[in-house]
Parts: C-alpha cells; structure tokens; sequence
C-alpha cells in the first residue's frame, strides 16, 4: 500500500487539499469570503456537510474583515480554540485572542454561583473595554450568556462565531444567536467544535 501511494512535501498537502475539495465541491451561493470560510471548514473536517450547515448573517464576511483589520480581541471558551488560531495572522493585523476559562478567578466565581465557567468567562468579556469577536467552539452556555446579555441590554459584541459541538442544547443555542442582529457566523446543528471555530477565524484573517 505505502509504495503506491505518492508522497508530497508538507507545504503541498494543503494545496492539493484544497484542489480536491474544490473539486467535489456542491454547488452553493455563496460569496467569495463565504467559500474560503466554508472550504477552510471543509479542510479542517474533512466533513462536506460544513458546505450546508453554516449560516452567514448579510455581510458577515465583511464586518469580521473590517474588525480584524482593526486589531480586534478575539474571545475564545476553549484554549483548544485559542491555540488553533493562527498567531502570525493575528500578530500581522495587530489581534489579540484571549481565553478566561483556565483562569483560577474563574473557577472560583463560577463554583461558588453555581454556573458554568463559560458563563462567567462571558462575563468578563462583556466587560473588556475594546470591541470583542468572539469564537465559542464547546460550550453552549457561553452562547446563551451572550443571549441574554444581548437581549436585556447589557451587552452588544461585534462579532460572534457560534460552533460548539454537541447533542445537548448546542442546536438551540446556536438558533438563539442566529435570532439576533448581530454580524455572525453559525455552524447550525450539532456539528462544530474549537477546531471549526478557530478555523473559521484562520479562514477570516488568511483573506486580508
């Protein structure tokens, strides 16, 4: 098996990757910036399901380019996400990503309130003086934090990637988000995770 198979350098992979999705693409209706997102996906997976299950608000793309041109903080609920998100791309546009889950205050506040640590990681966020984008890839409860943040007032944040993955209130909360009038992007449905979101990040910044 091994002596038929032909061996490409590391930085072919990703191209012809990308040639063989291209490839075997569905047809779909989607902008420029939405098919690069929808292909990093696509890549990251190696699941063509993302070319039907994300949702872009109108002009989504070009509200996360904007922000990201401007030095954005982007929030993630996972380090995992955090990690995944390229650093090169954020240090040349002047972005930052920030993660609250693994701090000890945290812990603390979310153990003694009884609630998620994503709960409260939301919270802080929402108390950062800079625009924030977030990117939730595992927890649903950061989604309905944001929510209700939104809703009552509290809160409006400039962007939200909103793909936890899952089979417990994930769909739902997705659909909360996708209610609102806030620029995002959605993995609807139970499929996501740190490696969507960040990819999607990747997907954003990897056009500017």
């Amino acid at each position: 098996m091994l002596e038929k198979m032909t061996w490409v350098s590391p930085g072919e992979i990703e191209a012809r990757s990308m040639e063989i999705i291209s490839g075997e693409m569905p047809s779909g209706d989607w902008t420029d910036g939405e098919l690069a997102v929808v292909k990093r996906c696509i890549h990251t997976s190696a699941d063509f399901d993302y070319a039907k299950n994300l949702y872009f608000s109108p002009g989504a793309v070009d509200r996360a380019l904007s922000l990201l041109r401007g030095g954005v903080t982007i929030v993630t609920d996972t380090n995992m996400a955090a990690a995944g998100i390229n650093k090169a791309a954020l240090t040349r546009l002047h972005a930052t990503v920030r993660c609250f889950m693994a701090d000890a205050d945290v812990a603390a506040e979310a153990k003694e309130r009884g609630i998620t640590r994503a709960i409260v990681s939301m919270e802080r966020a929402a108390a950062l003086e800079e625009p924030v984008f977030f990117a939730i890839g595992n927890a649903p409860t950061a989604l309905v934090r944001l929510y209700e943040m939104i809703t009552s007032g509290e809160f409006v944040p400039a962007f939200i990637v909103a793909a936890p993955v899952g089979f417990v209130n994930v769909t739902e909360a997705k659909e909360l988000i996708r209610s609102l009038d806030i620029p995002c992007i959605i993995a609807r449905g139970r499929k996501g995770g740190s490696n969507i979101a960040a990819a999607i990040c990747n997907a954003l910044m990897y056009q500017i």
